[in-house]
């Protein structure tokens, strides 16, 4: 039989195989986190119908091989990981990925698998799952403080609906004030300021600073409830420069009903005493308990809790891993897995090790170009209808021989 007869079987097939391809990646130009394929053709191999010759001597030079090919053969189907555009959703769970990386799930048998896909949500329990339902992968904060962000510590990232920060009571009082230095001995400046016992309850405190002499003010503190019991007092001694030389920090101890003693350490070190109307600038740390009211992710992929206390703190961080040889991976629709090729998964925090950056309220659209997959798909379309030529012009030819015998 023709050798050509063959060559257009396997030129056939390939094509076939390739408008497979195309076909594929148009079907999912619009698929989140889809990266496209392309296939590659080779020879299939060549009969060699005369070797090579070496020179031989002066008077005859060498031969070149004759050799015929017999088809083509599939060379390979690769993965474009071109990341795709990434499109806004303003859905707080929706992440984009600038970069190489991949997230991190937790698949059916307990391993790990990769998308590119960041179409997430939350689950009945608060989990952060893809739309398959699998777990995303990263590491849960406790009480506000992430753990090491390496494999050991990687578990499922959750974001519990009843999540609440306890209560934090007021250890310390920071002012950053100014005194007149013009004011009359005597002159007062009164300020109140809110501290934080250790059941979260609020109590007012009322700072009193009294002009004694040059350069000198006391100080005294009392609950706004028992105004006549001091619970705390000092002198205040400033510089002719109208800085503080001496009397901080000063400690006031309170105890509220019902609740743990307090003691304040009361930093003086902001206050200055310049001829200027005296103003009274104070700030406390503790605050009352709170409850989960909203959360967001930034750049690293970590998951900021806002609580109805006004405070932040991180709830979770995804992870990232990052790959060698991405082409390696073996791709099952939306998912990836390590292969033999891919390289050992880098798995880290976003921003490190080449993993990328993460994009909140945003998804990575497909990298498919339709363009150039129509004009792909032309291209193999006349592959095909020449082949198919080849087969028809071969048979025509058999049909010649065949005639010969008439």
């Amino acid at each position: 039989m023709m050798r050509s007869l063959y060559a257009g079987i396997s030129g056939l097939q390939n094509h076939q195989l390739r408008m497979d391809v195309i076909g594929n990646n148009i079907a999912n130009v619009n698929t989140v986190g889809y990266k496209s394929s392309r296939v590659t053709f080779k020879e299939l191999f060549n009969q060699t119908l005369r070797g090579a010759s070496a020179p031989a001597g002066p008077a005859r030079g060498g031969t070149n091989p004759i050799q015929i090919g017999l088809g083509t053969a599939l060379g390979g189907i690769d993965v474009i990981h071109q990341a795709g555009n990434p499109q806004v959703t303003g859905v707080v769970t929706d992440m984009a990925i600038q970069g190489d990386g991949f997230f991190v799930l937790q698949d059916a048998t307990g391993g790990y698998a990769y998308t590119r896909a960041g179409d997430f949500r939350l689950d009945a329990e608060g989990y952060l799952v893809n739309a398959d339902g699998l777990r995303v992968l990263g590491w849960q904060a406790q009480g506000g403080v992430l753990p090491a962000r390496d494999a050991l510590n990687l578990g499922a990232v959750r974001v519990p609906v009843d999540l609440a920060v306890p209560a934090q009571a007021s250890t310390r009082v920071t002012w950053s004030s100014n005194l007149d230095a013009t004011a009359p001995t005597s002159s007062t400046l009164t300020q109140a300021i809110d501290v934080y016992d250790s059941l979260g309850n609020p109590h007012t405190l009322i700072f009193t600073f009294t002009r004694t002499g040059s350069n000198q003010w006391s100080w005294n503190a009392a609950a706004a409830a028992d105004p006549a019991t001091s619970l705390g007092s000092g002198t205040l001694t400033f510089s002719s420069a109208g800085l503080l030389t001496a009397g901080s920090p000063g400690t006031v101890n309170y105890s509220p009903p019902g609740a743990d003693r307090m003691t304040l350490t009361v930093d003086f070190a902001g206050l200055t005493q310049y001829a200027g109307p005296s103003t009274a600038e104070a700030t406390a740390d503790g605050y009352p308990a709170g409850q989960l009211t909203s959360f967001s992710v930034d750049a690293s992929g970590t998951i900021t809790g806002t609580f109805s206390n006004g405070m932040t703190q991180p709830i979770a961080q995804v992870a990232l891993a990052a790959f060698a040889n991405p082409a390696g991976l073996l791709r099952d629709g939306n998912l990836y897995w390590e292969s033999n090729n891919s390289g050992v998964a880098r798995i880290g925090e976003a921003g490190t090790g080449g993993r990328g950056s993460v994009t909140p309220g945003a998804l990575e659209m497909s990298n498919v170009d339709l363009s150039r997959e129509f004009v792909d798909m032309i291209v193999t379309q006349r592959g095909f209808q020449a082949n198919s030529r080849v087969i028809t012009t071969s048979d025509e030819m058999l049909q010649e021989l065949v005639n010969l015998k008439r």
